[in-house]
């Protein structure tokens, strides 16, 4: 009895310390009940405990702080975006001023022409006599030019006293060739004044030999220094685009003075060795003719209204003018196609039925979705600029030609960013051409040259730098597991993976220690394969799961890359295949097929440039390049004048 007292006794004592519930009938139980009601609560009790142990309840807290404590850190060190390259201030070479006598070399003059004192014509000469003879008579002038120039031409003359664009007292037919050439520079868009050399009349005195001299001796020494100019802007431009900005790369070994001194004093014919520095692909040709076409050109812009917007339906006052400016953008056989139509307006301002449908076959001709909306880009596109900002255009188009090499190639494919555009040509003609879609203002797509080499199938995405910087960073700062989940691969430096969830991601504000790459798949960025023509700038060209962005007229979207319309088109044009072969490839693993033979690749940006149809077409300045190479060339023309 009085065990079991102690049992009840003890069991109160543990329901009142466990804060346990005991059923009625616990009263009536027996002292053995009563121990196993007791053991069977501890055993359960010990359950619970495991399954929530003791050590996760205190170190909660703990881990709670030290986010906390991260995300406190994280708030005071933002992430540091990775920025894109910067546009210059852009510095022009230094001219200096000299007098033609200092281009002279110091050499002993006879000092006797037989007709100062004796009226006598001049007494017959060697060629290197006369040049000898005619440097008492240098006239006192100067001139500006490069200091290089400067000293290649002083370095020639001293080494080679002799005329080379003069024979007797006449400039010979060399002389008159390449003074022609320098003296037309402003047919390829180059400023004159940088050039111009005035030559000698046939037409002399023999009474006054001492003023024939000196206007042969300034011709002489003129027409050296300004063709070396001359070659050397033809060659490479008169604007250095490496100076232009970070996203221009072109070759460092531009054409130097001394090698042009060279070229052009080896050369049989020295007009003909300048004329082999100029582009030769067909477009720079059209270029000049559309230039000349246009300095000769008596019509006004027609400019549309700002905010011009028509929808089928639509009345507006700007349709007349939007049809004018239609009417010089549309190709023949759209004129062809809509003569009644184009014939019968009378200045309605009614946009509906024929002249909608007519609209869609002038935006056809523009590369634009032909949806018969005459939107911001449709007005941008029919004209609206002026007379000498098309003249602008095609001068910095001429000059930017001048930065590629002389020849395109026999094969070669043109990316033009601002026609958002990329053509596959063989001899000059078009094979090929599709829609792109290029760089972002804050991701611009580089301006240079290269070589297409292979073409990746079913290509794994390497994600760079700047985007797992910029766009990842602060998603996986909130969601670490974020690249785990959308097929993305993370190695370290060693290639070691990593899953991303396991990573801190709050340690980084900038560049990230690891690898990532998203796997090849319908999902991956890259889509089905990719076109390489490795360069410093990660740029290539290739698929993409964003079909969407096609139709748009604007299509500045990509991180740089270029996006094609129809990348088995292009990957099978490059190849020397066809469609069939490249689709083939695809649906496997990751794998790479080089070209038999590298096709040149020109990634390039012209506001003005010639269509399929050879048609100079007039583009948007997407990234602003237009006005920054017009300030270099200003700055370079304001050093030339001295």
């Amino acid at each position: 009895m009085v065990q079991s007292t102690l049992g009840r006794m003890l069991l109160a004592s543990a329901v009142i310390f466990t804060g346990w519930t005991v059923a009625p009938n616990v009263a009536g139980a027996s002292e053995v009940q009563l121990h196993q009601l007791l053991f069977n609560r501890a055993k359960r009790q010990q359950r619970r405990e495991a399954r929530q142990p003791q050590v996760r309840q205190q170190a909660a807290p703990r881990r709670s702080t030290q986010r906390s404590t991260t995300a406190r850190q994280s708030a005071s060190r933002p992430v540091r975006r990775i920025s894109g390259p910067q546009y210059y201030t852009y510095a022009a070479p230094a001219i200096t001023t000299v007098t033609l006598l200092s281009l002279l070399p110091d050499v002993t003059t006879t000092g006797a022409i037989g007709t100062a004192e004796t009226g006598l014509p001049p007494l017959p000469l060697l060629e290197d006599d006369r040049f000898i003879q005619a440097l008492d008579f240098a006239p006192d002038r100067n001139l500006a030019i490069e200091p290089a120039i400067v000293d290649a031409v002083r370095g020639h003359y001293a080494e080679n006293p002799a005329f080379v664009w003069v024979s007797g007292m006449n400039p010979n037919a060399a002389g008159r060739a390449v003074g022609g050439l320098v003296n037309d520079a402003a047919a390829h868009g180059l400023v004159a004044d940088h050039y111009v050399v005035d030559l000698p009349p046939r037409g002399w005195s023999p009474d006054d030999p001492a003023s024939r001299y000196g206007d042969l001796i300034a011709f002489e020494l003129q027409l050296t220094a300004h063709a070396l100019r001359y070659a050397m802007d033809m060659k490479d431009g008169a604007v250095d685009p490496n100076k232009l900005s970070g996203y221009h790369d072109f070759s460092k070994d531009r054409l130097t003075a001394d090698a042009a001194l060279a070229g052009l004093m080896a050369a049989a014919d020295p007009a003909a060795w300048l004329k082999s520095l100029t582009p030769r692909q067909p477009d720079y040709q059209r270029l000049m003719d559309e230039l000349a076409t246009l300095r000769v050109s008596t019509e006004d812009a027609i400019v549309i209204p700002e905010g011009t917007f028509l929808r089928p339906g639509s009345v507006s006052e700007a349709l007349p003018m939007v049809m004018a400016a239609a009417d010089r953008k549309m190709s023949a056989q759209t004129r062809d196609t809509h003569a009644a139509v184009i014939d019968a307006y009378s200045g309605t301002t009614l946009y509906d039925g024929a002249l909608v449908d007519l609209m869609r076959d002038v935006q056809r001709d523009l590369d634009l979705v032909p949806d018969g909306i005459v939107g911001p880009r449709t007005v941008a596109e029919l004209d609206g600029e002026s007379l000498a900002t098309k003249i602008s255009r095609v001068e910095l188009a001429l000059e930017r030609l001048r930065w590629h090499p002389e020849s395109y190639g026999a094969r070669q494919v043109v990316i033009n960013q601002p026609e958002y555009r990329v053509r596959y040509m063989e001899n000059g003609e078009t094979k090929l051409a599709m829609r792109t879609v290029v760089g972002k203002r804050s991701n611009q797509t580089y301006f240079f040259h290269d070589e297409i080499e292979h073409v990746v199938y079913d290509p794994y995405w390497g994600v760079p730098q700047s985007i797992i910087v910029n766009e990842m960073l602060p998603k996986l700062r909130r969601d670490p597991s974020y690249l785990d989940r959308n097929g993305y691969v993370v190695t370290s430096a060693s290639g070691r993976q990593i899953a991303s969830s396991s990573i801190n991601w709050y340690q980084f504000s900038g560049s990230v220690p690891y690898n990532v790459r998203q796997r090849p798949g319908p999902r991956n960025a890259l889509g089905e394969l990719k076109i390489m023509f490795p360069n410093s700038h990660a740029i290539y060209m290739h698929d993409t799961p964003a079909k969407n962005l096609f139709a748009r007229d604007n299509r500045a979207f990509s991180h740089g890359c270029v996006r094609l319309e129809d990348p088995r088109a292009m990957a099978a044009a490059v190849l020397g295949k066809s469609t069939e072969h490249v689709a083939a490839q695809l649906g496997g693993y990751e794998q790479v097929e080089k070209l038999e033979e590298t096709v040149p690749v020109y990634v390039a940006y012209f506001t003005a440039w010639p269509n399929d149809e050879g048609v100079v077409d007039y583009h948007a300045d997407v990234y602003d390049r237009d006005t920054h190479l017009r300030r270099a060339l200003d700055t370079v023309g304001k050093a030339r004048a001295g």
